[in-house]
């Protein structure tokens, strides 16, 4: 047994009891049960956890549980020889852990972005070398052309119901070509659905093509890091894969070869990589030939429970998703936050039947859209949620970006078009609401002199230092006259004129603003100056500008000066 499965899988050996014997005899023959990450930490290869909630139309993942290649990596470890020759006999080994340059690159680029954009994900580009090998055979061997974009396009079978997961068209045949149902497209296999929301440009072309490698490649990356998962902890690792294929068989075959591509890979021609045989779907024991534009799961598998009257299609079970009419507002409070700051507040919605009835166990999928930063925790726009018993789906916590004004949360249900409602949110700009001097020297200067001392201040929120908050400074005529005074102390503009109000202040990380120097004109007295921020603080200072005290005179002399002698 473990001879055989040294080789490629043979015909036949797609099924799900085979591909997971096989896993076992790999981890039997490969290694103690256990492998070592990056860090130097130990976790079973064949780790399983609780596949997450997912819909029964398959939905709930990146390929909508699309068929996939179950062929597992040779039991020898790859060890290209670096005196290898052209014309020299090519181990298993060797040819298996070969990767064709242009998706090993795209693969490289992808996991290089995810280092700057998530670097808690910690996203190895192994993993997707090993989804990639799963979902298409690395684009069918690297038959790319020059962009990274498919010689062709890579389709899933029509997810019909029939054998597979129910998935009604949602791109109107763009990604996939068909307008009847969705099918899982592209050498990441991305169901239309899905590549809606999690779609990347990853060359730069402006283009996200999930038939290009390097914007499937990087969606996929995304993908994976969504919910703050940490992909070097294997739970989250084990968690990220279940999500994009719920199927513990896919979980064991997906880190199978993550392990083989760990300990070496080496890159080889566009074209010329290993193509897969064994499929997932391969009901009959048969392989499909590689190699044709489309790969080798075009049609329908045969019926497992054909109907007795040939002449009528088989009757598709109905899903709760098509039992639902609308999605309605389910008590959600107003959507307000301070730039920078996390609402308080979530989005509830309840999907319904047209009776009104609740419906529970269909994906709601919430897209934020707008001119906005804002995201949902975890830095998605897009967030899918299943609804619980009451028919009630909470969206995560809105964290606000840096962009103020309103924005649009869209609430829809996966894979129907229903009546929904948006959810309008609003960003404020950072505020404060108290404002105090860093320190209590008085502030006094001689008429056509400067002040000595600089003001400071520092603005708080409920208690907190508060950045970011602009700020205005003006010399006013009185308390109850905020009017710029038309003299007494001044600033200086860039030309050293003379100006009364300062604009576009705003506080430091530290929530600090200090103000530029106060001179003094020849006016004598107490004078205000002003500062306000956005949130309404507002604070007052006293400037002081009076003549200096007169240096104390000499003591008079007691004595008198002798007086003239009248004349004789």
């Amino acid at each position: 047994m473990t001879a055989h499965f040294g080789r490629r899988l043979y015909k036949g050996a797609a099924t799900t009891a085979v591909a997971a014997a096989a896993v076992a005899a790999l981890s039997a023959s490969q290694a103690p049960g256990v492998t070592s990450d990056d860090h130097g930490r130990q976790s079973a290869a064949g780790a399983t956890s609780p596949a997450p909630e997912a819909e029964a139309d398959g939905s709930a993942n990146a390929t909508g549980n699309s068929p996939y290649y179950t062929d597992l990596p040779p039991l020898n470890s790859p060890n290209p020889s670096p005196s290898s020759t052209i014309g020299t006999p090519v181990s298993q080994g060797e040819a298996e852990s070969g990767i064709p340059a242009t998706v090993l690159d795209a693969y490289k680029k992808a996991a290089a972005e995810l280092r700057g954009s998530k670097p808690g994900c910690n996203l190895p580009w192994q993993l997707l070398a090993a989804i990639g090998k799963v979902e298409s055979g690395q684009a069918r061997g690297g038959r790319v052309d020059a962009n990274g974009t498919t010689l062709g396009r890579i389709l899933g079978p029509e997810l019909d119901g029939n054998g597979f997961a129910l998935i009604k068209d949602t791109d109107h045949g763009q990604y996939d070509g068909n307008s009847e149902y969705d099918q899982a497209v592209g050498p990441m296999q991305f169901i239309p659905s899905t590549w809606a929301w999690a779609g990347r440009d990853g060359n730069g072309d402006g283009v996200k093509d999930p038939n290009n490698v390097y914007d499937a490649a990087l969606a996929a990356g995304h993908y994976l890091c969504r919910n703050g998962w940490d992909l070097s902890a294997q739970a989250d690792m084990n968690r990220a894969i279940l999500s994009y294929n719920n199927s513990q068989d896919y979980l064991n075959t997906v880190l199978s070869w993550f392990e083989y591509y760990r300990k070496r890979t080496h890159s080889v021609p566009d074209g010329t990589g290993t193509l897969p045989s064994g499929r997932s779907d391969d009901h009959t024991g048969k392989n499909a030939k590689p190699g044709k534009e489309t790969p080798p799961n075009p049609g329908r598998p045969r019926d497992p429970n054909p109907s007795p009257d040939p002449s009528k299609p088989p009757q598709t079970p109905q899903t709760p998703t098509d039992t639902v009419d609308h999605l309605e507002d389910a008590g959600t409070a107003k959507l307000t936050a301070m730039a920078g700051h996390a609402f308080t507040k979530k989005i509830s919605t309840r999907a319904e039947t047209k009776a009104g009835k609740a419906v529970g166990k269909v994906r709601i999928r919430f897209t934020i859209v707008g001119d906005t930063d804002t995201t949902f925790t975890g830095g998605e726009s897009v967030a899918t949620v299943a609804t619980d018993s009451k028919g009630v789906a909470v969206a995560p916590a809105l964290q606000a970006g840096e962009k103020t004004g309103d924005f649009t949360v869209r609430a829809t249900i996966v894979g129907r078009s229903v009546a929904a409602p948006d959810y309008r949110a609003t960003v404020t700009p950072h505020a404060a609401d108290t404002l105090a001097r860093t320190s209590d020297t008085a502030l006094t200067c001689t008429p056509g002199g400067e002040f000595a001392d600089q003001v400071e201040v520092k603005a708080t929120y409920k208690g907190a230092v508060a950045d970011k908050v602009a700020a205005t400074a003006t010399l006013v005529k009185s308390a109850d006259d905020a009017t710029e005074n038309d003299k007494g102390p001044y600033f200086k503009d860039a030309d050293g004129k003379a100006v009364r109000t300062l604009t576009d202040l705003k506080t430091d990380a530290n929530g600090l603003i200090k103000l530029p120097k106060l001179y003094a004109d020849d006016t004598t007295g107490t004078f205000l100056l002003r500062i306000t921020t956005t949130g309404g603080a507002t604070l007052t200072v006293e400037l002081t500008v009076a003549a200096a005290d007169p240096s104390p005179s000499p003591s008079p002399s007691t004595s008198a000066s002798p007086s003239a002698s009248p004349s004789a």
